[in-house]
This record gives C-alpha cells, sequence and structure tokens, in this order.
C-alpha cells in the first residue's frame, strides 16, 4: 500500500524533480549522450569516465535530506542518486529526462532465502561488513534442499509506484517504466548458499552433481527469460538504462522500441561475471563454469563481463569466444597489458575498474600515485575503446573536494596523454 506523502515532503520533491530535469535538458547532458552513444559502438573519440556513488552515498546524501517520512526520504535518496554526479564530481553520468522504474523481475535461485550476519558499526547500526549463512554444506547430502527457482514479481506493486511518482511530480519529471541489462551471476548466487570452499570442493567430490545443480539453475534462468518474452517485460536497453557495473547501455545496434509489443533477450544487453571462481584453474573453469555461462550469455544481444575478478587469465579459450561481447572489465588485479594486447583490432571495450585504494584510502590524495596509476591504463589501452568505472569506494572520508579532483585528475591525463 502506498504511503501518503505530506504536502511539506512533496514540495522538496518536486524542487528535486524539477533540479533532475533542468540537468537532463542542459546541452551539456544531450552532449553526453551523443558520446556515450559513439562509446558504446566503438566509436568514441575520448574515453568516459563514471565515478560511482552509491558505495560511499551514506557520507553525501543524508546530509542533503529534508523530507520527513522515510517513503519520501526513499524518494529522495533515489532523485539526488540521479543527478548528484553532475553536480559534485562533473563525471560522464548521464541525467535522464524521467524517473526511472523497473518491473523488479526475477528468479529466488533454489526456492532459498538468502540469510547474512551483518557487523555493526560503532554507532550499533549494520555496516558493510557481513558473512552469508551456509545451508549447502555437502552438496551430495543437501542436494534436496535445491528447488525449482520460483519466479519473483508484482506488477500490482510496480504500477502502484508508477501512479505513486506520477502524483507527486509527473508534471516535471515523468516516472518511466525502464528496462535495463539483463543480470545474471551464477556463482555469486552459489555463494549466497554455500561457502567458496564447499563449492570448489564439490567441483571434485561431485562433479556430476555440481553440473546437475549448474543446469537447473541454467534452465531456471532461461525460464525466467521467456516468462519475461511472454509477459512483455522485456523492455528497450538501448539508452540511460543500468547495465550493471557502473555503465549504461546507449546503443544504435539493438531495438529502441519493441515492434509488436514485446522484445526478446536477443535484443537486449545483458550482463554476467564469476568473480567467484579466480581460485579455479582455466581448465576446471572452461569444465564446470563456462559451459553454462556461454549458454545464458548467448541469449543477450550484447554482453558486458566481468566484475572484480582477473579476466585475463580465462580470455584466450573462453571469454574470447563469445560473440556478441562488448564489454570487457579490466579490474585492479588483472594484467592490464596483456588485455590491452589481446583486444586489440576487436569491438570490444576495455572497461577499467581502477583501485579504489586510491580515493577510499587516507585522507590526502596522493595525486601523483592517481597519475601513475591513470598513465598505465592509458598506455595498456592505447588504440581501443576505453571507459573508466570507479567502484567500490566505501568512503571518501566525507571530502566531496577529494572526489572531485580525483576526477579532474583523470581528465588531465585523457588531455595529456590519450
Amino acid at each position: 500500500m502506498t504511503t501518503i506523502i505530506s504536502h511539506h515532503d512533496r514540495v522538496i520533491l518536486r524542487e528535486l524533480a524539477r533540479r533532475q530535469m533542468e540537468h537532463a535538458r542542459s546541452e551539456k547532458n544531450r552532449q553526453l549522450i551523443r558520446d556515450w552513444c559513439r562509446h558504446n559502438a566503438c566509436k568514441g573519440e575520448r574515453p568516459m569516465i563514471h565515478l560511482e556513488l552509491w558505495t560511499f552515498q551514506q557520507e553525501i546524501i543524508p546530509p542533503l535530506l529534508r523530507c520527513e517520512s522515510e517513503s519520501a526520504r526513499q524518494i529522495e535518496t533515489l532523485l539526488y542518486n540521479q543527478f548528484l554526479n553532475r553536480e559534485l564530481f562533473d563525471d560522464d553520468r548521464p541525467v535522464p529526462d524521467y524517473f526511472p522504474i523497473s518491473w523488479d523481475v526475477r528468479i529466488k535461485p533454489f526456492d532459498l532465502a538468502v540469510r547474512q550476519q551483518h557487523t555493526t558499526g560503532s554507532d550499533g547500526r549494520e555496516s558493510v561488513g557481513h558473512q552469508f549463512v551456509h545451508q549447502i554444506n555437502d552438496l551430495a547430502e543437501d542436494f534436496p534442499l535445491l528447488k525449482p527457482s520460483p519466479i519473483i514479481f508484482d506488477r500490482a506493486a510496480v504500477l502502484e509506484r508508477f501512479n505513486q511518482i506520477a502524483d507527486l511530480f509527473g508534471d516535471w519529471l515523468p516516472p518511466r517504466l525502464v528496462g535495463r541489462g539483463l543480470y545474471s551471476v551464477p556463482t555469486q548466487d552459489l555463494l549466497h548458499i554455500m561457502s567458496m570452499e564447499t563449492m570448489y570442493i564439490s567441483m571434485i567430490d561431485y562433479p556430476e552433481i555440481f553440473h546437475q545443480m549448474m543446469r537447473q539453475y541454467t534452465d531456471d534462468t532461461l525460464r525466467l527469460y521467456r516468462f519475461m518474452e511472454q509477459e512483455k517485460l522485456m523492455l528497450p536497453t538501448t539508452a540511460c538504462e543500468e547495465l550493471g557495473q557502473g555503465t549504461w547501455c546507449f546503443t544504435n545496434e539493438l531495438p529502441a522500441e519493441p515492434v509488436d509489443g514485446s522484445l526478446k533477450a536477443s535484443q537486449l544487453w545483458g550482463f554476467m561475471d564469476s568473480q567467484e571462481t579466480v581460485g579455479l584453474s582455466p581448465d576446471m573453469f572452461g569444465e564446470f563454469i563456462f559451459p553454462y555461462y556461454q549458454e545464458i550469455s548467448s541469449e543477450y544481444g550484447l554482453l558486458s563481463y566481468g566484475c572484480c575478478e582477473p579476466v585475463h587469465a580465462i580470455w584466450d579459450e573462453y571469454l574470447s569466444t563469445l560473440p556478441n561481447l562488448r564489454k570487457v572489465s579490466i579490474s585492479p588485479w588483472c594484467d592490464e597489458a596483456m588485455m590491452g594486447d589481446r583486444l586489440q583490432g576487436r569491438k570490444v571495450i576495455y572497461h577499467r575498474k581502477p583501485s579504489p585504494n586510491l580515493i577510499g584510502v587516507g585522507t590526502v590524495l596522493d595525486e601523483a600515485a592517481v597519475r601513475e596509476h591513470i598513465r598505465t591504463t592509458l598506455r595498456a589501452a592505447r588504440n581501443l575503446t576505453l571507459e573508466i568505472t570507479q567502484r567500490d569506494v566505501y568512503t571518501i572520508n566525507h571530502d566531496i573536494a577529494k572526489a572531485r579532483r580525483y576526477v579532474e585528475i583523470i581528465k588531465e591525463e585523457i588531455i595529456n596523454h590519450w
């Protein structure tokens, strides 16, 4: 049931909605959108830069909040998330001319509720640190716990949310039902229910059962996609829709509008990663993981792959064979030079994730270290399409100027060395 928003809070939300629309209609934002379209087609003239806010927004947004009710403050936070990068950091995050609402349809893997235990901070609140409560401890004994994954979807709740936003400030900033990159991270979902040790040992002790588990997960994912197609829940991923990993879907290579009211998975962007298998040999990755990733990723029109895992170890035999791959994550643990060499002549974006230590550790920005770090990337990605997304920064020590300067330095290095 939608909570009633007070007049006081409505005034604040409408003010922020107007602010977002002003940014969205600016010539700078229009140019950014043109730049992103060319970038994702590997025709861009410069690297794109994004400092991801959400991991340290607890230092930025709460002091800005003026709404009184918790429901209004949640909407207020979402609005700030749409345009604060423009005002505070001046990176390349685009500002949409609408309030995005997604269908939020997903599977509940193996019908098991994910259980977590969080650490607490000095203020007594839950902090980032956490561990998952393992429910699968011996795959053979516990396999009966792995049920078919139900599809979670509440159409009425989404439409109610849509109508609430339209009533609040739709005349200034309209709500829009938007798609987002299809998202599948099988090994992450496994680590939500079993330890990494259990996952690794199961491949050795119970290889057939492990394959059976991966087959079940893959089938459940494909069933989700067929459901989304049938229910017309697949919306275009060609503009400011989130792709995951701090990037966006801008492209002219996929349908911007459904022809018959429906799109297929093959007409959308998708994202996958497998951070949890960094301890596997390439051969074991190829035997137990890649066939299922290959099958799921083949559903997508365009693919963005990778998060923190160093992809260079599995590039030649596996990832390089994915025909729809358009972005590949070059994490702090990746061999930058090797991947720069491997991507030469390919229509694949070198999606660099610099070390978060550069900005998140210490109270003073080590500008020389930042410059050298970025220069290394610029050398490795020479002649490629480069995207720089700064992720996993959990604190900037409440220093907005430090974060803005970080982005400025990256821009300066690009001007001087790209």
